[in-house]
């Protein structure tokens, strides 16, 4: 046998079977197993000599064995899969590199494994999507970190966006991810509106994402939760909200629009007030004037884009003629009514700008 001990080390291993020395000795057959050109009944004796190492009771012992043989292709799978499942000390070095574990075997240390077990394994060249997902669903922020950090692990989309709702609030999981050479389209669409200006200039530098559409995701992102914000709040509380985004510059044309679009009547109320600086009950009898000169006038203060008018009139008389009744397609027949409403009474609208209202009212009903 070509990586057989010499007599010394038999002799040394007689005289003091210690821990350190039979730790030496399966250091030996193991680096012996992973170099050596073996016939086939070498390789069948060597395997059988370090399965009995591998039970060896001293941590030392075992330890020898796994970093020897953490990238041996002629580890016995059982071998393989009892050191994985070993103490820390001992395992690690095989979850990190042994060629021999299966996708399943993986997956398994993953679900039963510790903290180090699973963080190991994230960091594996070549890692496939079943272990990456399995990380993913099951492993605590460490482990994922390691895994969207490393370049060779193969991440589905399914998973990304899971990692994304396990990990909102981790800035290094969602650093780690926009930094990954390439993202779906949708995971980058998503992520966008969820990072730092300066990994959003990444994603938009190494994501192919237009530097317009990353902009005006991140403004329905950001409409959204204002919106969101304003349902169930009080009257003053809508007033103050509403001062205080116009001083910010984000009571802007669309969000005002984006409200309408919702059939949020008090929240366009308020946003008017604020707009045009008077006191919401007077804006309010301008808006429901039976004619259409209050809500002119007003509009007019406002500083809102003047061919905006036309569909914001429309939009608030069917607001004014519509019940919603809590049903699913409340604001569907509400959209649709303000459609039919602009193009029968709005005839010389231009069309590049019904388009833009159209589309933005398609952004707040799939927000």
């Amino acid at each position: 046998m070509s990586f057989q001990l010499t007599q010394a080390d038999v002799a040394r291993l007689l005289a003091e079977p210690s821990a350190p020395v039979r730790a030496d000795v399966a250091g030996k057959l193991a680096s012996g197993l992973a170099d050596a050109d073996l016939s086939e009944s070498e390789l069948l004796a060597a395997q059988d000599i370090l399965r009995i190492l591998a039970q060896d009771v001293a941590v030392a012992v075992r330890c020898a064995l796994s970093h020897n043989l953490r990238r041996a292709t002629q580890l016995p799978h059982d071998m393989a899969v009892r050191l994985a499942n070993d103490v820390e000390d001992v395992a690690l070095p095989i979850l990190e590199d042994s060629p021999v574990l299966t996708e399943a075997d993986l997956v398994d240390v993953v679900r039963q494994g510790s903290p180090r077990k699973q963080v190991m394994i994230a960091r594996r060249p070549d890692l496939s999507e079943p272990v990456a997902d399995a990380l993913i669903t099951g492993a605590p922020e460490p482990a994922v970190i390691a895994l969207m950090q490393n370049a060779g692990a193969r991440i589905g989309a399914v998973s990304l966006d899971k990692a994304l709702d396990r990990f909102a609030a981790s800035d290094a999981v969602k650093e780690g991810m926009a930094r990954r050479d390439a993202l779906p389209m949708a995971v980058t669409e998503r992520l966008v509106v969820m990072v730092s200006d300066q990994l959003r200039e990444y994603l938009v530098a190494h994501h192919d994402l237009p530097a317009d559409q990353a902009t005006d995701i991140v403004l329905q992102t950001r409409d959204r939760v204002t919106l969101n914000l304003s349902h169930g709040s009080t009257e003053a509380e809508l007033q103050v909200l509403m001062a205080q985004m116009h001083r910010q510059g984000r009571l802007t044309p669309v969000l005002v629009w984006r409200a309408l679009s919702l059939g949020d009547m008090a929240f366009f109320e308020a946003a008017m007030a604020a707009l045009a600086d008077v006191p919401i009950n007077n804006a309010r009898v301008l808006i429901h004037d039976a004619g259409s000169a209050g809500l002119t006038s007003l509009y007019g203060k406002s500083g809102l884009p003047e061919r905006m008018l036309p569909a914001v009139r429309a939009a608030v008389d069917v607001l004014r003629e519509v019940q919603f009744d809590g049903g699913e397609r409340d604001h569907e027949r509400y959209r649709s009514r303000v459609i039919a409403r602009i193009l029968t009474q709005f005839e010389e609208f231009p069309v590049e700008d019904l388009d833009f209202m159209l589309d933005k009212m398609g952004d707040a009903l799939t927000a």
